[in-house]
């Protein structure tokens, strides 16, 4: 039981909580992005479910339904990024499909995103028929991969290449077109249904990652069934920031902290999930570890996997560099002209640290936020992902110019790593990222400018 759950003490009390008949019918997973949130909860529910003792390889229909995420008692919901995790597992499947651990690493990872397009979530929404065709292409093209996984693995030669290809290419439209930035209030309301009926096996789940980006109209129609939670089923919400859950949903929940893994084990958790042979390089440049309530997460494994994302992320940090020192030389310029400050310290450093890189790939800083936006292109940002990964970076380029500089200024960091959580909520109810930039470098500039004036 959580033997694929590396380096958190919270698999330890989840266990010890099961088999002394405690466990909570509502929990909160909380802790930053890629620390296990979601791999314990779907680890809890195959658990729950079997009809042995729960081991991995337990030979068990209840488990091996569950290893593949087919389970009828298993119901999952909130949108993160998928595809990269996707790419990486075709990557392996492609090389490696006669292998049943390759084949199996494949389907959950494609699995994941299909469970959030469950027809009972989708019932008489109008957008599911605009993501229908891609959704029966992707579920079709798996039960190709099951049906080889199930007998073995004989296949054609250049079948697992090209299914594979396939695969991730409407796995990336789905998530692109399909998956809605809030949880819908209406898939609350009929997961709280589903969790109402009686199971097919022993134990229903339910499980909503990234629970924080429910409306608070969303969080009080939960609360509906939290205080009168049902015996048959448990509930399971991840959260990466969960100060933004209402005080009343948080209250029903029994807390489960996941921490920010070492590097040595975010290494272990790559080579023995993903095969240390796998050819996608994590990026020179990452943000450092943030706190637990961080927008952007710092994770060796999310670096790792955002190398299959289809803009290289030597290119994201360079436009981080580009954004960085635009922004930086025109706050200098500004308060130049408005309070005769010159060549201050903290703005100095940045566009000083930034700016090599940036010239680099032939950008020379921005004079107004119009050509930055331009010259950015909202292009670079399309696929899921690659916006939180840009903002990443930034933070990283940050980082970066702090330690270069030798004397951290917190204030300045601070106005940083808040506009960056405003970019991934504003980017999380699909506004455009130009707007989004846009909207950064005018608070950027103003908060710069506030900052100084009060120190004069």
């Amino acid at each position: 039981m959580f033997d694929n759950l590396l380096g958190q003490d919270a698999s330890a009390q989840l266990a010890a909580d099961m088999a002394s008949g405690s466990l909570s019918p509502s929990m909160l997973f909380r802790g930053p992005d890629a620390s296990g949130k979601g791999t314990a909860a779907l680890e809890l529910a195959r658990a729950l479910s079997c009809e042995a003792g729960a081991a991995w390889n337990c030979p068990c229909p209840q488990c091996a339904r569950h290893r593949i995420l087919y389970h009828p008692d298993l119901l999952a919901l909130g949108s993160r990024s998928f595809s990269p995790e996707i790419a990486a597992a075709a990557r392996i499947f492609s090389r490696e499909y006669g292998d049943p651990t390759a084949r199996l690493l494949f389907i959950r990872a494609v699995r994941k995103l299909l469970l959030r397009f469950d027809p009972l979530l989708w019932e008489d929404d109008r957008e599911a028929k605009r993501t229908a065709p891609t959704v029966e292409s992707l579920d079709a093209d798996l039960n190709e991969v099951l049906s080889v996984h199930e007998r073995g693995g004989a296949a054609a030669p250049g079948w697992a290449e090209k299914i594979g290809a396939a695969i991730v290419k409407n796995a990336w439209k789905l998530e692109a077109d399909g998956l809605p930035a809030q949880i819908p209030v209406a898939q609350i309301r009929r997961a709280s249904w589903w969790c109402r009926i009686a199971p097919l096996g022993r134990r229903k789940a339910l499980l909503i990652e990234n629970a924080d980006r429910m409306t608070d109209y969303a969080q009080n129609m939960l609360l509906k069934i939290l205080e009168e939670p049902p015996d048959t089923a448990v509930i399971v919400l991840c959260s990466s920031r969960p100060s933004l859950l209402l005080p009343t949903i948080r209250s029903r929940l029994r807390p489960y902290p996941f921490h920010p893994r070492e590097a040595r084990i975010e290494r272990e958790v790559i080579r023995r999930v993903f095969r240390s042979g796998s050819p996608a390089p994590a990026p020179e440049k990452a943000a450092d570890s943030p706190a637990e309530d961080s927008p952007v997460t710092g994770s060796l494994i999310t670096a790792w996997l955002d190398g299959f994302l289809p803009v290289p992320q030597e290119k994201l940090y360079r436009l981080a560099c580009f954004f960085t020192a635009s922004l930086a030389s025109q706050a200098l310029a500004l308060l130049q002209s408005r309070y005769r400050i010159s060549g201050e310290g903290s703005l100095s450093a940045l566009a000083a640290y930034a700016l090599p890189a940036a010239r680099d790939a032939g950008l020379d800083p921005a004079a107004d936020t119009a050509s930055l936006i331009q010259t950015l292109g909202a292009g670079s940002f399309e696929a899921p992902g690659l916006f939180t990964g840009f903002l990443s970076q930034v933070l990283g380029v940050i980082s970066g110019s702090r330690r270069s500089e030798g004397s951290p200024d917190d204030a300045f960091a601070e106005i940083w790593s808040s506009l960056a959580g405003e970019a991934v909520q504003a980017a999380g109810v699909k506004i455009a990222v130009p707007l989004i930039l846009d909207r950064m470098a005018a608070e950027f500039l103003r908060r710069v400018t506030e900052l100084y004036r009060r120190a004069i």
